[in-house]
């Protein structure tokens, strides 16, 4: 059985790999893709399979799937194109006769309203057309979109944003890796849907968990949408970017970034990764 995974050169997609070969995957069944293959170097001298794929070009997408049993089709991060590549890289598997797709989509992607969402669900929708087999991980929020902040809101003691009080089901990349690995290898999950996220909390509830763990105050800053948008921009982000991760914000108030699903904890066997763990894992890093 191959395994094919995206993405292998970000962050998600390289934890996928490593997981898998952990799980006792063969190396030699594992085929890690990426636009740069130069950054999967060291996995090729592991004995990983590695391809270029890069998914404005369709050519290369029919070469990396060649021989592919399963494919973790992890979703793009260029904002706009997103649905195309998936596009891309569904009709591609099928050429190749893949037999399996699991792809990571966002929560609750068929009723969401914020921007982010839209192209996950048109991607959904393609990939239940097209008649190959699949499994979709409506992935929540990473932790780690916080605690990579943790410079900024040791040195401003602030936590900015426009989700108001809001309920985030955040968790850890390593928790969503877990849920692929799951997906690709164990047990019967074609045709499934799962709402992944850990557990829920809203900003105000992580600034003091900051606080605590920081051991001096950390507030929650709530601001309008524009207004986090300017300050995103200000910070060095691309303005397509921030506007999408502003609106992401609002989309958070409106409880669209929110599960009380099981499916995370039921897939990988044992409890997400709690604010707590992350932000602590986070400040040991950062003091070591």
């Amino acid at each position: 059985m191959s395994i094919v995974i995206t993405g292998a050169s970000g962050h998600l997609g390289r934890l996928v790999v490593e997981q898998l070969v952990a799980a006792g995957a063969p190396a030699g069944q594992i085929v890690a893709t990426g636009r740069d293959t130069d950054k999967l170097t060291d996995l090729s001298s592991n004995g990983i399979a590695v391809r270029r794929a890069d998914f404005a070009d369709p050519h290369t997408l029919s070469d990396a799937f060649t021989g592919a049993d399963t494919l973790l089709l992890v979703s793009t991060t260029d904002v706009g194109q997103r649905f195309d590549n998936h596009r891309n890289a569904i009709d591609a598997a099928r050429e190749a006769g893949v037999s399996l797709i699991v792809y990571t989509s966002t929560l609750n992607a068929a009723t969401a309203r914020m921007r982010l969402a839209d192209e996950h669900r048109r991607t959904e929708e393609y990939l239940r057309a097209s008649g190959l087999p699949f499994v979709i991980l409506r992935n929540g929020w990473y932790l780690e979109n916080y605690t990579d902040q943790l410079a900024t809101i040791r040195q401003q003691h602030m936590l900015p944003g426009s989700a108001r009080d809001g309920l985030v089901s955040a968790a850890s990349r390593r928790d969503y890796a877990a849920a692929a690995v799951a997906a690709l290898t164990g047990g019967d999950h074609a045709g499934a849907t799962y709402e992944l996220g850990g557990p829920a909390f809203t900003l105000t509830e992580l600034a003091a968990t900051f606080s605590e763990v920081l051991g001096t105050e950390v507030s929650y800053l709530d601001l309008p949408v524009r207004k986090y948008t300017e300050l995103l921009i200000s910070v060095g982000l691309p303005a397509e970017l921030a506007a999408v991760l502003a609106d992401a914000d609002d989309g958070l108030a409106r409880g669209e970034l929110y599960t009380d699903s099981a499916d995370l904890q039921t897939l990988i066997g044992r409890p997400a990764t709690t604010r707590w763990e992350a932000v602590g894992d986070a400040v040991a890093r950062s003091d070591a």
